[in-house]
């Protein structure tokens, strides 16, 4: 029986991102929730790893059961826009 907690119940997530957020320390899904979709997103970025923002709102979609192409337009915005504001921070 499939663990509903396992990262690859949710959607969104093929094997090559579950190992990308394996090697980050993700290990499920209440990992990725406590995290967040823009700090797991940034954190894999951190690591040098190269990935679009078609990472960020699969990461998104997953948390809320949702593909990440019928995200609405206003959460991509604001996805983006957190992820920009805190890269800057870093920076």
């Amino acid at each position: 029986m499939e663990n509903e907690d396992d990262l690859s119940s949710l959607k969104n997530l093929g094997t090559a991102s579950i190992n990308i957020l394996h090697a980050i320390g993700i290990k499920s899904r209440q990992d990725l929730q406590r995290m967040g979709s823009v700090n797991t997103y940034l954190k894999i970025k951190a690591r040098g790893i190269r990935v679009s923002k078609v990472m960020l709102y699969a990461l998104e979609g997953a948390l809320l059961n949702v593909h990440w192409k019928e995200l609405d337009a206003g959460i991509k915005t604001r996805l983006l826009a957190e992820a920009e504001n805190q890269e800057d921070v870093v920076t």
